[in-house]
């Protein structure tokens, strides 16, 4: 975790409106003015009864805590009056709540028991100062890092490098930042975490929406290389081909193409991989896929020109791409044919396309108190929330469609919502309800696609595609379907981790045969023996699949290798790696926590295994569990050299 404003702190501004607050209180969501109440007054009367909100169901953000009307309006004036005078310079009466006070606090917001352990993280989460925090020691002279790719990770890094005084360089092949949402510009394409979670806790921003379309998400991105002024250390255009380790010069050699074309070896003692794993475009082998006539493209390769009114358009795929573009394109085109492989669980999603309000834009903006704790109840509601959900009960009478009762009662609601979804499209529900248990592929959350479903231009086939002709699809049944245009909304990808250039450690060996092809495996997801100083960020096994923001995974990882550079500053070593037993120890017990969770089921396959049936992409700790385990890096765990030279 990086630095940020604390949430206490009056931020100088020429904005302050006493009508906007005022309208921002009487519409808030009261779970979170309860918090602020407790740390503005110091009232712990806020978290007693008959304050006490109620459990939300499903994701939603349970704005009025199921209080009754009567109590509402009671605790909105108090934070009216709280958060006037501390605009008007009244101290906050508890700026730094213990742990234990934070545990009472996140259970009572929530209106279920937090675990005792989340305390920590919740400070952390809420920008308050933590113990293990340090001043970095001087950086050695000559000390410098390439990050590779300029997306989310890559500008993660930079900042954590530039706030410890670290020399840095992105090379970033596209001409701008962004990685992903740069990349990815199909109709309806954004994300399905809020984007009040899914953003840095270091750089705040104006949304205005509860979930961004990706123009605002790559704005945002925009923004932050502005704001942190990481553009004179980005060298856009440059491709990594390769990289290297050279023992004796204990430094990385990196093959790089440049944008007019040269091509050039950068070194460094250190390199952050930044790539992620949603690279390359993953292209189905289909017998004449090639012999298509008409526009045929992946959903990452959207073109711009691309007009689809009056067409006949073919999907191949329904996973998330598919979920977003199909409601959005279903009124342009005459026809919209949906091929699926297998039915996909997915929430709903109660603020879909839903602007956040002006006023409440002025109070998250205004008041980081309360952005702090909104963003807390984001976290815990798509965080580790459901985590003991996702464990299977060997004693559970139903493994084939759950895994446990809770599973199960998941498994009941999401059932009922696809119900009432598609109403007396019954004939559809065979084909769209997954037999396997909910989250056993990743949950997508539901933007009208089981309502596009019924409209009567759309037609869901579950038959496998048997080959594609210059202007069909022929499926395994004999069954053909005239298309003007193919979509592939196919994925990544994502099993082969740094894919797109070759990385050779010290022994000689490549990365790509160390993880024998897609059987990746890394030390908390970020360290490999046989590579000294490298540093893989979106790593194996760090997605949280039981929901939640990859940022918040990100910054952990960094803030865990930023503690890791700052004691090798202070023991003047100059390389650090993994131990072969601490590595191998650690994938042992991530493969055995995740026989006993969801991602293992038989009943389904899932882009989170390889061939071999093994998790490579998903973690399966909760977040706080990761958060423990990167507070402090443990030097014994690597082996260490001085610096030769």
């Amino acid at each position: 975790m990086t630095d940020q404003l604390q949430p206490f702190e009056v931020q100088p501004t020429t904005t302050w409106s006493a009508q906007l607050l005022a309208d921002a209180i009487a519409i808030a969501n009261i779970p979170t003015l309860l918090m602020v109440l407790v740390q503005l007054t110091g009232d712990d009367r806020w978290i007693r009864d008959p304050y006490r909100p109620s459990r939300a169901g499903g994701m939603g953000d349970n704005d009025t805590g199921g209080l009754d009307p009567g109590l509402q309006a009671e605790i909105r004036t108090a934070a009216l009056a709280a958060i006037e005078s501390w605009h008007g310079g009244t101290p906050v009466a508890i700026p730094e709540p213990g742990p234990e006070l934070l545990v009472e606090m996140l259970s009572w917001a929530m209106g279920e028991a937090a675990p005792p352990e989340y305390g920590r993280m919740t400070g952390a989460q809420l920008g308050l100062p933590q113990a293990e925090s340090t001043t970095p020691p001087s950086v050695p002279e000559g000390f410098h890092v390439l990050i590779i790719g300029g997306g989310v990770s890559g500008m993660c890094a930079a900042v954590s490098l530039q706030r410890a005084g670290v020399p840095f360089t992105i090379l970033e092949k596209h001409t701008t930042v962004g990685g992903v949402w740069w990349e990815n510009r199909y109709p309806g394409a954004g994300v399905d975490t809020p984007n009040h979670l899914y953003s840095y806790s270091f750089a705040p921003y104006d949304w205005t929406q509860y979930f961004a379309l990706r123009d605002e998400l790559h704005a945002y991105l925009e923004h932050v290389a502005d704001q942190f002024q990481l553009r004179p250390s980005i060298r856009f255009g440059t491709e990594v081909r390769s990289a290297a380790y050279d023992h004796a010069e204990q430094r990385w050699a990196v093959e790089v193409r440049n944008a007019d074309g040269s091509d050039e070896t950068l070194h460094a003692p250190m390199v952050f991989s930044a790539i992620g794993i949603f690279n390359p475009l993953k292209v189905p082998d289909i017998p004449g896929l090639d012999t298509f006539d008409g526009p045929c493209f992946h959903t990452g390769n959207w073109p711009a020109d691309v007009d689809l009114t009056g067409k006949r358009v073919a999907i191949i795929g329904n996973g998330a791409s598919a979920m977003q573009v199909g409601p959005e394109i279903q009124d342009l085109v005459q026809s919209l044919t949906i091929f699926q492989r297998s039915p996909q669980w997915a929430a709903p999603f109660e603020h879909f396309r839903k602007p956040v309000p002006d006023s409440l834009r002025f109070l998250l903006r205004e008041v980081p108190l309360y952005r702090a704790w909104y963003r807390v109840r984001l976290g815990w509601t798509f965080n580790d929330r459901v985590h003991p959900s996702l464990q299977k009960d060997p004693s559970w009478p139903h493994p084939e469609r759950s895994l446990n009762a809770i599973n199960d009662a998941h498994r009941e609601y999401f059932t009922r919502y696809i119900r009432n979804e598609v109403g007396e499209r019954t004939d559809l529900l065979e084909r769209i309800v997954p037999t396997y248990p909910p989250f056993g592929k990743r949950m997508l959350m539901d933007n009208g696609w089981y309502r596009m479903l019924t409209n009567e231009r759309v037609e869901l086939v579950t038959d496998s595609v048997a080959s594609i002709g210059p202007n069909r699809v022929m499926t395994d049944d004999g069954r053909e379907f005239e298309a003007d245009v193919l979509v592939l909304a196919t994925g990544f990808d994502v099993l082969r981790f740094i894919s797109t250039y070759e990385i050779t450690g010290r022994s000689g060996r490549t990365l790509r045969d160390t993880w024998e092809d897609d059987n990746a495996k890394a030390y908390l997801g970020l360290a490999m023996p046989d590579f000294p100083n490298l540093f893989v960020l979106y790593g194996p096994n760090t997605q949280p699949g039981h929901g939640g923001s990859l940022i918040f995974v990100i910054e952990m990882q960094l803030r865990y290798i930023m503690d890791l550079m700052r004691q090798m500053f202070e023991h003047d070593i100059a390389v650090v790696e993994c131990r072969q037993d601490v590595h191998d120890d650690y994938n042992a017990e991530v493969d055995h926590a995740h026989e006993n969770m969801v991602w293992t089921h038989p009943g389904m396959q899932t882009y989170y295994r390889n061939a071999r049936g093994r998790v490579v992409v998903n973690m399966p700790y909760r977040n706080v569990d990761m958060f423990e385990r990167t507070r402090h890096a443990d030097l014994a765990e690597y082996l260490t050299e001085p610096a030769t030279n």
